[in-house]
């Protein structure tokens, strides 16, 4: 607990920092948490013995419309979160994260009342990961440092007492090392909040720039190239982390300013498979072998949030010689652009329905 109160003195003087050096509007909201964890595993049922709590704080920096695509989504927030989670379990410990996030507003932004989406993405750190000798039973994380996501979706009223404002709603957490070592089932939580928001800024009343009239929107079919690597590790724990590396083509056609659909193809390098090929036969003659590598076709929506874009794409294998996880695949992905539309790096994790293989860092060019 001690390192969580150090965090928060930490990310309240970071948070006051930035709030002198920028000019747009900014707050603060702190939330307590009470939840379930989600058994999205059958191996998890010894973790459903009690409900996790915990806290998140956040930053969060208002946009009034300066660039049109804060227009475009409703003046969003653009913000950091900081959060601690006990699982009221020893097996699991406890896990400290950190994330950037945005703040979507499903009402007009005039409305005092307001119920508001956040989509967070950062990296969390375990207490009590998985070891073979004194915590055997976390198969949940083989490692500290794991990646996470969140979503919530909130009620938020500002200024209700003075400066104080109050939020309540529901949040879902997934944190997990996406297989990068085993064990990695990862741990889901699904939890009701409640807490309060501090306006940094007395005179907090904004005026928004409303977006001016653009040019009719048309855009040619574009076509983009990305190399993906990473590494991970089979179920078979202690198999060792292994290299993988995608290639990947495929065309998308812009719908709007927003969104574009894509269709494309995947090519697998995974030398995890390799492995598991050479021990499963070790093990059982029987056993079908076959090439490590694979092939898949996938269509996708990309939406386009400034110079970040988020991917969702679901594939199929068309080459699969050999089967693990199954043939269906998701990617759940970040893009940013770097130089004018066209050269990309990316963050992606590809999963099989709720078991996550890789977490991939890509190059691209979207010609």
């Amino acid at each position: 607990m001690r390192s969580f109160i150090f965090l928060l003195f930490f990310f309240i003087g970071l948070s006051s920092f930035y709030a002198q050096k920028e000019t747009n509007f900014s707050y603060l909201q702190s939330e307590y948490f009470y939840g379930n964890i989600l058994k999205h595993n059958k191996n998890v049922g010894y973790f459903l013995n009690d409900h996790p709590t915990g806290f998140m704080l956040s930053y969060n920096k208002k946009t009034t419309g300066k660039q049109n695509w804060q227009h475009r989504f409703n003046y969003p927030d653009i913000g950091f979160s900081i959060a601690y989670q006990d699982y009221k379990n020893p097996i699991l410990g406890k896990l400290y994260s950190a994330y950037g996030h945005y703040n979507f507003y499903l009402l007009p932004r005039v409305s005092k009342n307001q119920i508001v989406f956040r989509a967070g993405w950062g990296i969390a750190y375990n207490t009590n990961p998985y070891d073979k000798v004194t915590n055997p039973k976390n198969v949940a994380f083989g490692s500290k440092l794991n990646s996470s996501t969140y979503f919530k979706l909130f009620y938020k009223r500002e200024n209700v007492l003075n400066l104080f404002g109050v939020n309540a709603g529901l949040t879902f957490i997934h944190a997990s090392n996406s297989s990068v070592k085993s064990p990695n089932t990862g741990v889901n939580v699904w939890a009701t909040t409640i807490g309060v928001n501090y306006n940094l800024q007395a005179n907090n009343k904004i005026k928004y720039t409303k977006l001016a009239q653009e040019s009719t929107f048309s855009k040619k079919i574009k076509y983009n190239f990305v190399f993906r690597f990473g590494a991970n590790e089979s179920d078979i724990i202690g198999s060792g982390i292994k290299p993988f590396f995608v290639f990947s083509w495929y065309a998308d056609k812009r719908l709007s300013r927003k969104s574009a659909i894509q269709f494309g193809g995947d090519y697998y390098l995974s030398y995890m498979l390799k492995d598991y090929i050479k021990i499963r036969h070790s093990l059982d003659e029987n056993y079908k072998t076959g090439d490590f590598k694979r092939a898949g076709l996938f269509v996708g929506h990309e939406l386009f949030i400034n110079k970040l874009s988020v991917i969702i794409q679901a594939g199929y294998y068309v080459y699969y010689p050999v089967a693990l996880n199954g043939r269906i695949y998701e990617r759940l992905g970040l893009k940013r652009y770097v130089i004018n539309d066209k050269y990309f790096v990316s963050v992606s994790l590809k999963a099989h329905a709720a078991k996550a293989e890789t977490v991939a860092f890509g190059i691209g060019v979207r010609l």
